[in-house]
């Protein structure tokens, strides 16, 4: 008679679970993300599904951190998974460890492919870099007038030197229209040339969402770009195909700003040097002509040709005269640049800023004598029911009901006993009120 292997449902599950994942240990399955829920524990449950077939799956607190976004229905996904069995039920699915968007390998492919081509025809060669210029004349910003890429290069170019003009150039940063906005934008600033310095850039993102600058038109349109460009694309640790064409790489939008504009606060002290040195200049100048002139004079003087010598001083009086005026000219003008950079810079003026800190410090100095006060109140709180306690203990109280203390004046030993004393002790007694000396008459025998 043959014998049979007979199994609980357990024992079944169980080999079941482990027959799953021995054979199907680390799986990559594609498809669509429907009945998501994230238990208040944290794992996230779901189903996995295509055109005909669906599968339950789970993605447990510590796969999660790998997420670069919130898993939602009818999204298509590309995970990596081990094939398990839900022994209690004996329900079949999936454990999930990594989750990407679908396409998103694709899209790394296709950018590695294309740096690749691009490294190869040298469009990434140091060689090829322009310089910026030391101080421009504009500044062209190609980016989303809606973004916060904007603003913040706004912010910094304020900040920074605010006199230069700021040319915006507005475009779509992603999505299918992107990449042919921004190669418009580029070749209608090269056309206009308003600007001799340009920032592209936007806010950080996914691979998707900085898609627009990987596109090899963009790229190629950066690169004949007569006018040096500025790539600030995402975070600092996003690097896109444009970052690498670009002629100068910044980490952030602000960080570009910051890269493309000067410190006013130099070029200040720079006009102020050079105003100084052209006053002492044309002091010199003068100084030199006034010279001349007194030679002149004293020479036609000494010549004496009357008529001539009127003459000769008038004109001489003419050129003073219009020497004067130019310098008085130039003195003007560059007392206008002068006046220009202060109203610039009074746009920056601490004193609101001063008088801010100043108030804060009002009210922390406030602050800290009502907490010292407190605290004074609270030691001398706790002061008062020491002294109560210590009273309490104290044996100055006990005196005080009647009793003495007794003391050998020589030892300083508190006489407890009979036996410590003999005729003839002096001996010190405290009262509560003060204390007195006593010899030893008479000991009665024990």
């Amino acid at each position: 008679m043959t014998t049979r292997t007979i199994l609980s449902v357990t024992e079944l599950n169980r080999a079941t679970s482990q027959l799953l994942a021995d054979h199907f240990y680390s799986i990559w399955v594609e498809g669509e993300l429907s009945n998501t829920v994230q238990a208040a524990s944290g794992p996230y449950y779901f189903t996995l599904k295509d055109a005909h077939a669906q599968v339950r799956c789970a993605m447990f607190r510590m796969a999660q951190r790998k997420l670069t976004f919130k898993p939602e229905n009818g999204k298509q996904v590309l995970v990596r998974a081990q094939v398990s069995l839900y022994e209690p039920r004996g329900d079949y699915q999936l454990i999930v460890d990594t989750m990407e968007a679908a396409g998103q390998g694709a899209l790394q492919r296709a950018y590695e492919a294309l740096k690749h081509k691009l490294l190869a025809e040298g469009l990434f060669a140091a060689e090829h870099k322009k310089p910026l210029p030391v101080l421009p004349k504009a500044i062209a910003v190609i980016t989303s007038p809606k973004g916060a890429a904007i603003h913040d290069i706004l912010t910094v170019l304020q900040r920074r030197f605010a006199a230069i003009p700021v040319i915006l150039y507005p475009v779509a940063v992603q999505g299918e229209q992107a990449p042919l906005d921004i190669v418009r934008a580029i070749a209608l600033a090269n056309a206009q040339a308003h600007c001799d310095v340009i920032i592209l850039g936007r806010g950080g993102g996914s691979l998707e969402d900085l898609w627009a600058f990987n596109d090899e038109r963009v790229a190629r349109a950066v690169f004949a770009s007569d006018i040096p460009i500025i790539a600030a694309v995402g975070h600092e640790t996003d690097v896109t195909i444009t970052d690498f064409v670009a002629d100068v790489r910044a980490p952030t939008p602000s960080a570009a700003a910051e890269t493309a504009s000067p410190d006013q606060q130099e070029w200040l002290a720079r006009y102020v040097a050079i105003e100084r040195q052209l006053t002492h200049l044309l002091q010199r100048h003068l100084s030199r002509h006034q010279q001349r002139v007194a030679f002149v004079g004293k020479r036609l003087q000494q010549q004496h040709p009357g008529q001539k010598l009127l003459r000769n001083n008038q004109r001489l009086d003419e050129l003073a005269y219009r020497l004067q005026q130019a310098i008085r000219s130039q003195l003007r003008q560059q007392h206008n640049v002068l006046a220009l950079h202060t109203a610039a810079l009074s746009q920056h003026n601490p004193a609101l800023l001063i008088k801010h800190y100043q108030q804060q410090h009002q009210y922390l100095s406030q602050r800290l004598h009502a907490t010292l006060a407190q605290k004074l109140q609270r030691c001398q709180q706790r002061l008062a029911s020491s002294s109560q306690t210590l009273q309490a203990v104290s044996p100055l109280a006990t005196l005080s009901r009647g009793y003495a203390l007794v003391v050998s004046p020589t030892t300083g030993q508190v006489i407890r006993a009979q036996a410590q004393l003999k005729l003839g002790d002096v001996l010190a007694t405290r009262l509560a009120d003060g204390q007195f000396t006593s010899v030893v008459t008479e000991l009665p025998s024990a």
